[in-house]
C-alpha cells in the first residue's frame, strides 16, 4: 500500500474513531424493545429496511453524532481524560472534526424526514420530533454555552432522554401507535440511563474537576455517588415489578425480583469499598469477556464497568421479554 492510500485509510479509520462505535449499541436494546412491544413489524423486506434505517439513525448517526461533538468540544479536557483520541492526539484537526458531525447530521435529518414522512400522520411527527430532539440536545450536551454535562442535574436526564427514552418511542412510532406500555419502558429506561452515566463519570473525575465539571462524583465522591446510583436502579427494578405484574406478567414479576436481589447483593460490596469491593464479580466478568467491556485505570470506574455488566444483562433481558409480551397483545 502506498504512502498516500495508507494516509487516506488512516483518516478514515480516526473519522469513524470519532464517531466512537463502541457507543452506538448503547441505542440498540431500546430500539429492538421498541420495535417488539409495537407487535406490528412483519417479516417483509420493506419493514426490515426500516429497522435497518432506524438503526443506521440512532446508532452511527445519532450517537455518532453526539459523540463526535463531544469530542469537538472536549478537545482541553481528552488532553487530560483521553489523549488518544483523534483530535487531541492529533490524527484529526478541529476543522476535519466539524466536517465529520456536520456530515452526520445532514444525513440523519434527511434520512429520519423521509421516514416521517413516509409514515405520515401523528406517528411520523412522533418519530422525526424524537430524532430531532436526540440531535438537539446531543448537541447541547457538549456544546457551549449550554454544555449540559458541566452539570449533573442536566447531564444525566439529557443522557437518559436521548438514549433511553426517545429510542424507545421512535421504534415503537416506527410500525405502530404508541402504546401505553411502551411509555413506561422508556420511562424506566430513561432512569436506568441516568443511574449509569452518573457512575460513567468515574473515569473523568479528575479532568472534571479541573476543567469545572460539576459531575456528581466530583461533587459528592465516589461513594455517595455509587449509593445515589443503586438507589436509583433499584428502584427501577421495583417499579418494573410493579408494572409487568399489573399487565399480568406475573412469572416475568418473580425473575424481575430475583434480579434485584442479586444487584443488591453485588452493590453491598462495593459501596463499603468502592475500589475493591467487586472482586468476586471481576474476576468472573474478567475470565468471560476478557477485555471486551474495558478497563480503567480509575478503580471506581472498573468497579462500575463490572458491575454495569451483569446489571444491564439482569435489566435488559427483563426489559426484551417484555417488549415480547406487550407485542405478543397486540398481534
Amino acid at each position: 500500500m502506498s504512502v498516500a492510500s495508507q494516509g487516506f485509510v488512516d483518516k478514515v479509520k480516526a473519522h469513524l474513531e470519532l464517531l466512537d462505535p463502541v457507543t452506538w449499541i448503547s441505542v440498540f436494546p431500546c430500539l429492538a424493545g421498541g420495535v417488539m412491544a409495537s407487535g406490528a413489524m412483519q417479516p417483509t423486506v420493506h419493514d426490515y429496511l426500516l429497522l435497518a434505517a432506524l438503526f443506521l439513525l440512532y446508532g452511527p448517526l445519532g450517537t455518532g453524532f453526539s459523540q463526535s461533538v463531544n469530542d469537538y468540544y472536549d478537545l482541553e479536557l481528552d488532553r487530560v481524560n483521553e489523549p488518544t483520541r483523534p483530535i487531541p492526539s492529533g490524527r484529526l484537526s478541529e476543522k476535519e472534526a466539524i466536517w465529520n458531525w456536520s456530515i452526520v447530521l445532514v444525513i440523519a435529518v434527511a434520512l429520519s424526514s423521509w421516514i416521517g414522512t413516509s409514515i405520515g400522520g401523528q406517528r411520523g411527527m412522533i418519530f422525526v420530533g424524537s430524532l430531532l430532539a436526540g440531535l438537539v440536545i446531543g448537541y447541547l450536551y457538549s456544546a457551549p454555552p449550554f454544555k449540559l454535562k458541566k452539570n449533573i442535574f442536566f447531564s444525566g436526564p439529557a443522557v437518559g432522554f436521548s438514549y433511553g427514552f426517545i429510542t424507545y418511542l421512535s421504534a415503537n412510532a416506527l410500525f405502530s401507535d404508541i402504546r401505553p406500555e411502551v411509555l413506561w419502558l422508556a420511562g424506566l429506561n430513561f432512569f436506568m440511563a441516568v443511574a449509569l452515566i452518573v457512575m460513567n463519570d468515574f473515569k473523568s473525575q479528575e479532568g472534571d474537576a479541573k476543567g469545572g465539571m460539576k459531575s456528581l462524583t466530583v461533587m459528592i465522591g465516589a461513594k455517595n455517588t455509587f449509593l445515589v446510583a443503586f438507589i436509583i436502579i433499584d428502584l427501577v427494578f421495583a417499579i418494573f415489578a410493579w408494572r409487568v405484574f399489573m399487565w399480568g406478567f406475573t412469572t416475568l414479576m418473580y425473575f424481575i425480583i430475583a434480579g434485584l436481589v442479586l444487584n443488591i447483593i453485588i452493590q453491598i460490596p462495593i459501596y463499603r469499598d468502592p475500589k475493591s469491593g467487586i472482586t468476586l464479580v471481576q474476576h468472573a466478568v474478567d475470565d468471560g469477556f476478557g477485555n471486551a467491556i474495558g478497563k480503567s485505570e480509575v478503580q471506581e470506574h472498573n468497579a462500575f464497568l463490572r458491575f454495569q455488566v451483569v446489571n444491564n444483562i439482569l435489566f435488559l433481558t427483563n426489559q426484551m421479554f417484555a417488549a415480547a409480551l406487550v407485542g405478543a397483545k397486540y398481534m
